[in-house]
């Protein structure tokens, strides 16, 4: 039933052809971390066309501990062979974001399902309703993440 209504329902969050842009532009390595289900993520990646964007997808479930543990951010960064100090993250939940924070990692928090409030308190840097937000861009541009050099 999900599969079926992710499939109707899954729709591009605005701006997210400009980002993908910025990213590849800029050569900055990517990966998916999430806590669905293998078949679940690779559905709603594929439905939003993100296919060969994503160098590695990273399951909450096939670490030791899912989120809001660091570890599958911490797989994510070991196999990507990068460090948290030149990455950032982009989050729709309070335990993805508190496990990004615990790897170490600014989080762009998605307001799309939670109170900006509970994003705040889990700890993200920023709250954004969607990817065309002026201060999201401003902060990439401004290389403003605290750690982040884009490269």
């Amino acid at each position: 039933m999900f599969r079926r209504l992710v499939a109707e329902d899954m729709r591009p969050m605005a701006g997210l052809d400009k980002l993908i842009k910025w990213v590849e532009d800029h050569g900055l390595r990517r990966a998916a971390v999430t806590n669905a289900p293998r078949s679940n993520a690779d559905l709603m990646i594929s439905l939003l066309g993100l296919d060969e964007f994503f160098e590695l997808v990273v399951i909450g479930s096939e670490c030791a501990r899912v989120k809001p543990f660091p570890d599958p951010y911490l797989k994510a960064l070991q196999e990507l062979g990068i460090s948290s100090d030149h990455t950032f993250v982009f989050e729709d939940s309070v335990s993805g974001i508190k496990a990004g924070v615990a790897a170490g990692m600014p989080v762009v928090g998605l307001a799309t399902r939670n109170p900006e409030s509970f994003l705040f308190g889990a700890g993200a840097t920023m709250v954004i309703n969607d990817f065309t937000d002026s201060n999201l861009w401003a902060a990439l541009e401004e290389s403003i993440f605290p750690t982040f050099t884009g490269s």
